[in-house]
């Protein structure tokens, strides 16, 4: 059994910048695909990226291309979500989840985190 926890969300000005964390444990876990979703209020969850277990394959979301930067440390057990450049409509509860493959859809992950709150100001 895999165990996701969040961390580093909070509140910054549009233009800002914040470094999501996602610390796992349990299970093989540097052999999952590590992905990052994002739910904001009243939407339904998406997509926002996702690293293979190596490192060497990256997925993004068209809207946080540029911007966002996925990386994982299999060494700590940890990946990450630098996001740069940061927008209001980038305000969501962010979310880490672990996948046997590397999809953008999130039935295709098994293990969840309980997600970390991220809010944009204007």
């Amino acid at each position: 059994q895999v165990q996701l926890v969040e961390s580093g969300g909070g509140l910054v000005q549009a233009g800002g910048s914040l470094r999501l964390s996602c610390a796992a444990s349990g299970g093989t876990v540097s052999t999952y695909v590590m992905g990052w979703f994002r739910q904001a209020p009243g939407k339904e969850r998406e997509f926002v990226a996702a690293v293979s277990w190596s490192g060497g394959r990256i997925r993004y979301a068209d809207s946080v291309k540029g911007r966002f930067t996925i990386s994982r440390d299999n060494a700590k057990n940890t990946v990450y979500l630098q996001m740069n450049s940061l927008k209001v409509e980038d305000t969501a509860d962010y979310y880490c989840a672990a996948s046997q493959n590397l999809v953008t859809n999130l039935v295709g992950y098994e293990y969840w985190g309980q997600g970390t709150q991220v809010t944009v100001s204007s």
